[in-house]
Formats: structure tokens, C-alpha cells, sequence
């Protein structure tokens, strides 16, 4: 498992992410089924170059209406965009609006999309908080860096 902070500006405000990257092992299914409990956010991440990864989805997100807040806000990604695809980016946008959840795909290994996810989902937040975006829609003023860790876990935090 691997868990790091990021924490991003927006405008004036600043949006702390506690990240918890489980890779969708099974043997960590009860340690993230408590996570669900505390989560604003998540981003269920398949692999588009593996079905088996895509299929498990339906599982993930059936977890998450039932572990997580009532309002958490998910967003499903599909990665490893830059691969031969197993699951064409239809098939994700369809299971998306099934939850009525937004969608993208990214790249770790080339960087595609990767923070314009996380971006989004501060976004999302920040709107769901606030009721706006501090700076505009996509806010002027936007840094990503490494957050202190914090005392207490907790999946974002506002300034």
C-alpha cells in the first residue's frame, strides 16, 4: 500500500489530499473498506489494458455506496492510456454515467491526465464547500506540493 499528501492551491484556498494507493489488492479490501468511512473523495483507478482490472470496478463502487459518506465524491479513471487498451473509453464512460460519476483517462507513466484528475476532484470539493471554485471554474492560481503529514487522518482537508 502507499499513501502520500499532496497539497493543492486553488485561488485562495488550499485543498490538502491524503492519498492511499491500494493498487485494488484484495488483502487490502478491509483496511479500505474503513478508509470509505472517513473519505470526501476518491478516485477508483482501473487498468485499461487489463478487463479483469475494469470488470472489478462494479465490486469497488458497490463497496463504496456502502462503506463511504453519503456524499463522497468519486471519480473513476482509467490508466494506462498510453498502452494497448483492453476496455475502450466508451465502456468507461458508460459505467461512470451508470454511477453518475465523472470519468478520464490518464497516463502515469507519460503524466497525461494525471493532475487534471486530482485538479478535478479539488475542484469538486471546493464546489461542494463553498459552492464556487476560488479563482473561477478552473481556478488562475493552482500549485501542487507535498503536504505535511497530518495528525489525524482524514482524506481532504480545506485552509
Amino acid at each position: 500500500m502507499y499513501f502520500q499528501n499532496k497539497l493543492i492551491t486553488m485561488g485562495d484556498k488550499k485543498v490538502k489530499l491524503q492519498i492511499w494507493d491500494t493498487a485494488g489488492q484484495e488483502r487490502f479490501r478491509s483496511v479500505t473498506t474503513s478508509y470509505y468511512r472517513d473519505a470526501d473523495a476518491l478516485l477508483l483507478v482501473y487498468d485499461i489494458a487489463n478487463r479483469a482490472s475494469f470488470e472489478n470496478c462494479r465490486n469497488w463502487l458497490s463497496q463504496i455506496q456502502e462503506y463511504g459518506k453519503e456524499a463522497v465524491q468519486v471519480t473513476l479513471v482509467g490508466n494506462k492510456c498510453d498502452l494497448p487498451r483492453a476496455v475502450p473509453a466508451d465502456e468507461g464512460k458508460r459505467l461512470a454515467e451508470a454511477y453518475s460519476i465523472p470519468f478520464m483517462e490518464t497516463s502515469a507513466k507519460t503524466g497525461q491526465n494525471v493532475d487534471r484528475a486530482f485538479l478535478g476532484l479539488a475542484e469538486r470539493m471546493l464546489k461542494l464547500k463553498y459552492g464556487f471554485v476560488p479563482g473561477g471554474e478552473m481556478a488562475d492560481t493552482i500549485s501542487i506540493g507535498e503536504g505535511k503529514k497530518p495528525e489525524y487522518a482524514r482524506c481532504c482537508s480545506f485552509y
